[in-house]
């Protein structure tokens, strides 16, 4: 797991926890995920799949979505998304991934929320530290 370090704040820390969860839940070596605090706390982990490179992104305004890797310059073309709750329990997480891989639609894009609430989503991933 890559953690772009902010400092190691209990967000971080926090999510980093989560990250791990979720990745476990979907078989995703630690290896093969990311996660950031920054101006927007963000996961990455790479999918194994059908066609082309998936991978399963998250950030604290839209929570989870599945995505298609394009150019280095583009950005990802997302296929499907998870929808609210924005922290979802891991096998619930694990649970979409599947169904999409399988062809089952995602859920509703949320609607980005105001500036992030970092108190919020620490109280939210604390069972994760």
């Amino acid at each position: 797991m890559t953690e772009i370090d902010d400092g190691g704040t209990p967000v971080s820390r926090a999510l980093g926890g989560y990250v791990r969860a979720v990745a476990e839940h979907v078989g995703v070596p630690p290896e093969a995920t990311e996660f950031e605090v920054s101006d927007t706390a963000t996961a990455y982990l790479a999918l194994e799949g059908p066609g082309p490179d998936l991978m399963l992104l998250w950030n604290e305004q839209r929570g989870w979505s599945i995505a298609v890797e394009t150019g280095p310059a583009e950005r990802p073309l997302v296929v499907a998304h998870f929808g609210l709750p924005l922290v979802p329990p891991p096998r619930d997480v694990a649970r979409f991934v599947a169904d999409v891989l399988a062809g089952k639609p995602g859920g509703a894009e949320p609607e980005p929320g105001a500036a992030p609430d970092r108190r919020g989503l620490a109280d939210r991933l604390s069972e994760y530290l």
